[in-house]
């Protein structure tokens, strides 16, 4: 009996801790459980953070097309933040018209259509060093406004597309930047025409198609004048890198604001290989002296120095026709850039339907100098006069000979002489003894 009041008084205690420990696992398991979803909650939020690719203000986001769709009239400022494959277009929130994308030194590569995609009525800068990759797609197409001011454009097909139609018309224009690609720029497939694209600078290395007549080069580097279309080329007159002025020998053709350069800044003439005057376009070629602007300029040769030169010329000849020497002189020559009137301006290639390149420049009267010299010629020396001619009625005497025989046989006949004189000396003597003995 007093055992089973034991057994009946110790259960309720037992039954008590065991709902205590029930309680703290509980406890723990929660505790456990709301840690982790702490801890999950935390790596999502930091993974999602470095996802960021793009910037537009303080707010980050996941790609370049979800940044450009949260742009403003405020802030239309785009700034990559990472190294990204992804086709974009700038479809900007309604009434936002003009987007700038800053490259900021990341990359943009194309994934599956060109890389950027500029819709009608839209206006895209890209600003900052970084790229734009097209791969086997093209880095731009575009049908509204487009304005590169700096960064990397490449690939491995046509770099850029732009189209004009019944519609719209696409505008481009870059003022700095590096292009490469087979072709540079090219129509879009609906295109009527280019559009209004101007180069202002920038390096391209590449081809430019003829047939854009609306694509202007004012200014830039280029790979190689083969690229260009021959109009393109013909109106720029491309200058070497090194041979410009700025040393660098890059290989490049380069058009500066407004230059003239000579191949050859001083030519001799030399007199006795023929002389003939020499016309403004003679002196133009002898020198190689070129305008990289010749479609709003042209080249002018002073006319009272090149007459000068002239005159010496004339000289030169008569010396050498005369057979009188002529001393050597020198004659500097100033040749100006001038801004062609309306009247000047001739169609580059009106064959082709390509204007000339329009180019202005705020640095009228621009001039450089060449030098010509012609050569000395000597004075011929006088013949000699030959002898006067001896007197006939007087025969000289005849000289004896010289020659090494005749010297011998009068050594010869000189010591016979000699020796008879010895044999009879010994005669002689030898008759007078015989005498004395008898």
């Amino acid at each position: 009996m007093r055992s089973h009041e034991k057994r009946a008084n110790v259960c309720p205690q037992t039954q008590g801790k065991y709902l205590v420990s029930v309680v703290s696992a509980v406890v723990f398991a929660l505790a456990s459980l709301f840690g982790t979803l702490l801890f999950s909650a935390d790596t999502v939020a930091v993974a999602a953070e470095s996802q960021a690719v793009a910037q537009v203000g303080n707010v980050t986001y996941t790609s370049v097309q979800e940044a450009i769709g949260h742009t403003s009239m405020k802030n239309a400022t785009v700034t990559l933040l990472a190294d990204v494959a992804e086709s974009v277009t700038i479809t900007p929130p309604k009434g936002v018209r003009n987007v700038t994308f800053d490259l900021s030194g990341h990359v943009l590569q194309a994934d599956g259509s060109a890389a950027i995609t500029v819709p009608a009525n839209m206006q895209l800068i890209i600003t900052g060093l970084g790229t734009v990759a097209g791969g086997t797609q093209p880095a731009v197409d575009c049908r509204g406004a487009l304005r590169v001011e700096s960064g990397t454009f490449t690939s491995d097909a046509t770099l850029m597309r732009f189209a004009e139609t019944d519609e719209t018309s696409a505008q481009g224009s870059f003022s700095g930047g590096t292009f490469t690609a087979p072709t540079l720029f090219n129509l879009l497939d609906d295109a009527k025409n280019l559009g209004y694209v101007t180069v202002r600078g920038g390096e391209y290395r590449g081809m430019i198609p003829a047939g854009l007549n609306t694509l202007a080069l004012l200014s830039g580097s280029f790979s190689d004048t083969s690229n260009l279309a021959p109009y393109l080329a013909d109106a720029l007159g491309l200058i070497p890198g090194g041979a410009s002025g700025d040393g660098t020998g890059d290989g490049m053709f380069h058009v500066g604001d407004l230059a003239i350069s000579s191949k050859q800044a001083s030519v001799e003439l030399n007199p006795a290989s023929g002389l003939q005057q020499l016309s403004a376009d003679d002196l133009l070629a002898l020198t190689g002296t070129q305008l990289n602007g010749i479609a709003d300029y042209r080249l002018v040769v002073d006319s009272d120095q090149l007459q000068a030169l002239n005159d010496q010329i004339d000289r030169a000849m008569q010396a050498v026709g005369k057979k009188k020497a002529f001393e050597a002189v020198s004659q500097s020559i100033t040749i100006t850039a001038v801004r062609n009137t309306s009247g000047d301006v001739i169609d580059a290639n009106s064959s082709s339907g390509a204007g000339m390149q329009s180019r202005t420049s705020d640095h009228d009267g621009i001039s450089a100098q060449v030098t010509v010299t012609i050569k000395a010629v000597a004075e011929p020396e006088e013949p000699e006069k030959p002898g006067k001619p001896g007197d006939p009625g007087k025969p000289e005497n005849p000289e004896m000979p010289r020659s090494g025989s005749a010297v011998q046989a009068l050594a010869i006949i000189s010591l016979l002489l000699v020796i008879a004189s010895a044999i009879c000396a010994c005669a002689t003597v030898h008759l007078r003894s015989s005498r004395l003995h008898n």
